[in-house]
Parts: structure tokens; sequence; C-alpha cells
């Protein structure tokens, strides 16, 4: 469970199988990392998954952008999360490179739907 600032919180995904269901749906194309939607049609608390492939680098460097992605999804990014949707960040390499501030910005604008 990731805890937002504002006191409300993002589940997580889990299972193999919630991130495959998140794959059929919406796709954003970004620079640092692709970003999957699924409206669930539903009103609960919206869910997020990070994943990173094996292609990026080794452990140390997947779990490095893992955590970046995760830190700017839990301070700023969820506030963008609607109800009832799942969220799927697929890492890239280039995440190491950015600053804090542009990554920050790329995940809420990505998760809002805006280019």
């Amino acid at each position: 469970m990731f805890d937002r600032p504002a006191g409300k919180t993002v589940e997580r995904l889990k299972k193999r199988s919630q991130f495959l269901a998140v794959r059929s749906g919406e796709k954003r194309r970004g620079r640092l990392f692709l970003l999957e939607v699924l409206d669930r049609k539903d009103d609960e608390a919206p869910r997020l998954g990070l994943t990173v492939t094996r292609k990026v680098g080794n452990a140390v460097t997947r779990n490095r952008i893992r955590r970046r992605l995760k830190e700017a999804a839990r301070v700023h990014a969820g506030d963008d999360m609607q109800p009832g949707r799942d969220y799927v960040i697929v890492g890239r390499r280039e995440v190491l490179g950015a600053s804090f501030d542009e990554l920050k910005r790329e995940l809420s604008r990505r998760i809002r739907g805006t280019r």
C-alpha cells in the first residue's frame, strides 16, 4: 500500500494475473516509462504496479529504477490517480538519468492522460 501525503491510499497490484489484465488497457508511452491504464469500472481505490524488465539491467539497476518510480508515485502522482483504475508503470533505464522533478512531472502528466 502506498500512503500518500493527503492520507489517501493507493493499493498495490500483487498478482501476475492483475498485471496481465492491465496490459489489455490503454498504453501511454513516454521517454522515461510506459504507463498502462485499465478502467475497472468500479469506485474502489486505484491500484498501482511497478515493473522493470531484465533488459534494463542487473538487479541493482532495476531496483534503483523501481525505487525512484515508487517514490515519485507516492509523493506526487498518486493524487492524479482516479478511483476504479489500475496503473502499471514499466520503467526504462532513462529514469536514472532524469532529475526527480522531471520524473514527477512526467509521471503526473501521463497519469492524467495529457501529452
